[in-house]
């Protein structure tokens, strides 16, 4: 066998060897990711408790509020949708405990578009007379750390930055939203 026929031999065979290692390494992640994705949907939702995931939410007036930047104040985090029929059953309910608490510096609602376009978000929210922050949840980051199974869903958190109560569904009640706030102030 001659020098040029040994160089090839080992070329022809390396070739192929670093081919079956990427596709072997890229099937062994993809193994990974989706085990990994299994695991958290069988967590279900984000319970009572358990301090909820890091969240960011910028609204549609551009502010951007963190659940770092909110420690310290009741956090009600409701997540609708403008073609949710209960979402807007419990609109004027959450509206109308935003405003109960508006002078209250220690409580805060903020809403967020699951899975809407801008332009229908925006309209329901015209609609509905919703006057606290909202904003869109893009790329359904927000909902899938929380882990939201639908809408209407709302967590609320307390000072500490515990969830205090889960409402999945909606309210039916301005009482009922208000007595889970206030049980969160009161811890």
């Amino acid at each position: 066998m001659t020098e040029t026929e040994n160089t090839t031999t080992e070329e022809t065979q390396s070739g192929p060897r670093w081919g079956r290692l990427t596709v072997w390494g890229g099937l062994f992640l993809l193994l990974v990711i989706v085990g990994l994705g299994l695991i958290r949907a069988q967590e279900g939702p984000v319970n009572v408790g358990k301090t909820p995931p890091p969240f960011e939410l910028t609204t549609f007036e551009g502010e951007t509020y963190t659940s770092e930047g909110l420690l310290g104040k009741v956090v009600v985090l409701n997540f609708w949708a403008s073609w949710c029929i209960p979402c807007e059953q419990e609109a004027d309910e959450l509206e109308a405990a935003a405003q109960y608490y508006a002078a209250n510096d220690e409580v805060i609602f903020l809403g967020v578009a699951w899975s809407d376009m801008d332009t229908k978000a925006k309209e329901y929210l015209t609609e509905f007379a919703i006057t606290y922050p909202n904003g869109p949840d893009l790329g359904t980051r927000i909902s899938q750390a929380f882990r939201i199974r639908g809408v209407p869903e709302t967590y609320v958190i307390g000072r500490d930055g515990v969830l205090t109560h889960v409402q999945i569904g909606p309210f039916t009640a301005v009482d009922q939203i208000t007595s889970a706030v206030n049980a969160a102030l009161n811890q």
